[in-house]
């Protein structure tokens, strides 16, 4: 049975409140592990059933009718998440990386509705139910407030970023709620766009010094609308209209293992 997850607003800053806690933001994918009649189905946040793609984990030890919330994440060597990875492993369960279920919250256990209770009791539950022997999943730790140092230590250990969710949170299902914010750990780059995609929107970004950097495939309309307004075309192929470069500063996630920025988006025209 698949269940459409809470999902998250974003804040631009921590900050520090009691009457919220704080948890690292997990650079995976996010899955709902389910099990009624005997049978564990593995779900992305979209409804796709991936159980197959995760074999190792349709062995955990917990009763019918319990519904887990959490992110598959695998870890790089020196144990941070390695989203790259974490997508080659959920495209091929061929692929000789290990995942790790991090268990963020439970929605429903042995057949007991969990949504309408405060989160601070959903994680009692969670630290009663989720079995501590398992390779394969563990319970997501957190802190009480202190957003603000905790985001210090992200940024001081390139994380993607933090959670802050309010202590007293009903689970809202199929919903996005002020409730859950996130913070991203956001790299800001200056860069030139250099081209723009002919069929679906966008653009073709390289760093100062000329190499490649990925392309931008989200702009707000007025900003489209100015750069419309401004660009120049140098040559064009069937796909792309190479222009002259535009400067502007981007914030991005992290760079790839290719040396390219990961999700770019505008801040400011230069």
């Amino acid at each position: 049975m698949f269940i459409s997850p809470m999902l998250l607003h974003k804040s631009d800053h921590p900050f520090d409140d009691d009457f919220y806690i704080t948890e690292l933001k997990l650079d995976g994918i996010r899955i709902l592990w389910t099990k009624f009649n005997d049978k564990v189905c593995i779900y992305t946040r979209h409804k796709n059933e991936v159980t197959a793609m995760y074999p190792e984990l349709t062995n955990v030890d917990l009763p019918n009718g319990t519904v887990l919330d959490g992110e598959i994440v695998v870890s790089d060597v020196n144990g941070k998440p390695d989203f790259e990875a974490c997508m080659e492993r959920f495209k091929s369960k061929k692929v000789p990386y290990e995942v790790q279920y991090c268990v963020f919250d439970v929605i429903q256990y042995n057949g007991e509705k969990l949504s309408s209770m405060p989160l601070i009791s959903r994680k009692k539950v969670l630290d009663e139910i989720v079995p501590s022997n398992h390779p394969n999943i563990t319970v997501v730790q957190w802190t009480p407030g202190n957003g603000s140092a905790y985001f210090d230590l992200v940024k001081q250990n390139g994380l993607e970023g933090i959670v802050m969710k309010k202590a007293d949170s009903a689970y809202e299902i199929n919903k996005r709620s002020h409730s859950w914010l996130k913070v991203i750990n956001y790299q800001f780059e200056d860069v030139y766009i250099t081209g723009i995609r002919k069929d679906e929107f966008g653009l073709l970004l390289s760093f100062l010094d000329g190499k490649p950097a990925g392309s931008m495939e989200f702009m707000p309309p007025v900003e489209r609308k100015k750069l419309y307004s401004i660009y120049q075309i140098n040559y064009e192929n069937d796909k792309f209209r190479f222009i002259e470069p535009i400067k502007c500063r981007v914030k991005y996630r992290n760079l790839t293992k290719q040396g390219k920025l990961r999700i770019p988006s505008l801040v400011e025209w230069l």
